[in-house]
Parts: structure tokens; C-alpha cells; sequence
């Protein structure tokens, strides 16, 4: 184990001013930033110990919204009865992932901020951007079936990891961070990056950012919404792809649809062409598969990872389908 400071942070403030320094890390969970440590990946300077921060809540906002603290635990987060009700796909996102004991451990925001499961990057022995920025891209002619196909690029295909973030992604919702600058809030759209020429560059934070909380915006539509996440065993296993629904037809017209995708891309994928085919038209097989195979138009496929998009194509369509018998 590599040497490093360890600092208990009494408060926000101390803990944004403990991390400014280069090599520093936040410790919530530990599920898996221990694991890279370990692994010899993530070689933090210091760690900043944020448990004893008060961000393990779930509170009401103005108008039906939710503000979920970092710190709540997932498995918390997916018992609560305000998320099952209201925001269904939150919570079957939660329980499909890990196991019951990760879950326990395992922070809201350390999910978001969870790195790449691919093969490649927790092996020092081959060539990976992302640990290692420069040194190529084994994943491109390797064993690539559980990489990205949409937005990727030639300095990475590895897929985005997290199953919470694929419906916080549909839901529009925003990550509240804390600086030195003081707070200010990220659409979850924009918080994680795709990988273009730096891959080791993940998301939006500055050096020293904390996230603080999870806001849940109100959509009636999230009612009713399913997660489906298709995978090569039951349990404990990441998503060959996974699809975040949301649905609402009124006099068999769709009048609002959210969807967004895991397990093919290196972030979480908001499938806004698909959106924009679905709205307002009709509920129907047709409609679905059609959007579907729009949205994985534009998929780079190799030859380990070109089951996905059809596998992608099939999974959105069954999801829309059962959606749609329940819709309002």
C-alpha cells in the first residue's frame, strides 16, 4: 500500500480545503475507490474522509422534487417510499446493482463518480488512456465485448459503469458540488464527459469539488418508468446494456418520454433522438422499435461489441412495450 495523509473532515469547508491539493481523494462509501487503491490505480496523496458530513437525507423540494444527499446510501435511496412511488426506475436501477452488502456501503454520490469496469483499465500490463493518458487503447482490438459503442472515441470505448446515474440521466436531474468558489449546480447531462482525447478527464468537477446532494426535478411521467438491465448473470454483474424508461400517452398519443441508456457509452446515454421520434406520436411496436433503431443509427461497432446495438435496439423496444400498457 502506497503511502497517504488521511483527513477526518469535521465540515464541507474543511473537506473542500483538504482536497485542493494535487492527488487528493473523498472517501464516502470506499466500494470503489478502496478497490482501486488497492488495485494500484488510484494512488491518492491524501484522503478526505466526508462520512461525517450531513448529507444522508432524502428531502422534499418546492413543487414534488426530490433532494437526495451524497452521502444517503443506495440501499436507503432504493427503500424509500417517496423514490419507489415517484420515481420507480431510480429505485430498480439501485437494486440491480451489487450486491445487498455494497449497497449498504455504497454513497449516492460516490456512485456518480464510480470509474470504468473495462478489463483493460485494471490491467497494468496493457496500454490504457485512462489510466494512463498517452499510452493507447488495448480495448480497441482486444477483447472489446463489453465496451461502449456510442460516443467513443479512438483514445477509448470503455463503457460508464453506474446503473443510478442511467436514471438520474432520464430524469434530467442535477448534481449540487461544493468549491472553493462556493456551490453551484450541474446538469446531469453535463456532469459526465465523453472521452474524445482525454479520457482520463470523467466529468465536470474542478480540483477540490465535493458533491453534495442529488436533485430529483418532479415528472409526472417518471411515474411510470422501468429500468431493464440486461447482463450476462442475475446478479453482481455490469450491464451489457440497460435502458431507463419513463412514459405518458394520452388518447394513445405519447405526451412525454424520457430514456436514456447504460452499458454503451462512456457516460450515461441520453437517447434524445429517440425522444424526439416518440413525442407525440403514437404508443405502438412500430413506433418504439423505429426510435429505437434511429437512436443506435450513428453506433461505432467492433466486432466483440456489435451484438450490443441490436441487443440495445431490442431492450428499448421491450421496455417502451411494457410502459405502454400501463401508461395513463
Amino acid at each position: 500500500m502506497r503511502p497517504f495523509a488521511y483527513v477526518k473532515a469535521a465540515d464541507v469547508d474543511e473537506a473542500v480545503r483538504a482536497a485542493t491539493g494535487p492527488g487528493a481523494k473523498f472517501l464516502g462509501g470506499g466500494t470503489n475507490l478502496v478497490d482501486l487503491m488497492r488495485e494500484g490505480i488510484e494512488r491518492p496523496d491524501t484522503v478526505v474522509d466526508v462520512t461525517g458530513l450531513p448529507f444522508d437525507t432524502v428531502e422534499e423540494l418546492p413543487g414534488g422534487g426530490l433532494r437526495i444527499g451524497a452521502l444517503v446510501r443506495n440501499s436507503a435511496l432504493a427503500a424509500d417510499a417517496r423514490v419507489r412511488t415517484r420515481y420507480p426506475m431510480v429505485s430498480q436501477a439501485l437494486l440491480s446493482g451489487a450486491s445487498a452488502q455494497l449497497r449498504n456501503m455504497a454513497t449516492v454520490g460516490g456512485n456518480l463518480l464510480q470509474r470504468t469496469r473495462c478489463p483493460y483499465f485494471y490491467d497494468h500490463a496493457s496500454a490504457c488512456n485512462k489510466r494512463e493518458p498517452g499510452a493507447g487503447c488495448d480495448a480497441l482490438g482486444g477483447f472489446n465485448r463489453s465496451t461502449a459503442i456510442l460516443g467513443v472515441s479512438e483514445h477509448c470505448i470503455a463503457a460508464h459503469p453506474s446503473d443510478l446515474c442511467v436514471a438520474l440521466a432520464a430524469l434530467d436531474a442535477i448534481v449540487e458540488v461544493r468549491g472553493q468558489d462556493g456551490t453551484r449546480r450541474v446538469p446531469m447531462a453535463d456532469f459526465h464527459r465523453l472521452p474524445g482525447d482525454t479520457p482520463d478527464v470523467e466529468t465536470a468537477l474542478a480540483p477540490g469539488e465535493l458533491v453534495t446532494a442529488v436533485e430529483l426535478p418532479p415528472a409526472p411521467a417518471a411515474a411510470n418508468s422501468r429500468y431493464r438491465k440486461v447482463r450476462d448473470r442475475a446478479s453482481y454483474a455490469f450491464a451489457l446494456v440497460s435502458v431507463a424508461a419513463a412514459l405518458e400517452v394520452r388518447d394513445g398519443a405519447i405526451t412525454d418520454v424520457r430514456l436514456a441508456l447504460g452499458g454503451v457509452a462512456p457516460k450515461p446515454w441520453r437517447a434524445t433522438e429517440a425522444e424526439r421520434l416518440l413525442l407525440g406520436g403514437p404508443a405502438d411496436e412500430g413506433a418504439f422499435r423505429r426510435a429505437a433503431e434511429a437512436e443506435l443509427a450513428s453506433a461505432t461497432t467492433r466486432e466483440g461489441n456489435a451484438f450490443k446495438a441490436r441487443l440495445a435496439v431490442a431492450t428499448i423496444t421491450a421496455t417502451l412495450r411494457e410502459l405502454g400498457g400501463t401508461a395513463r
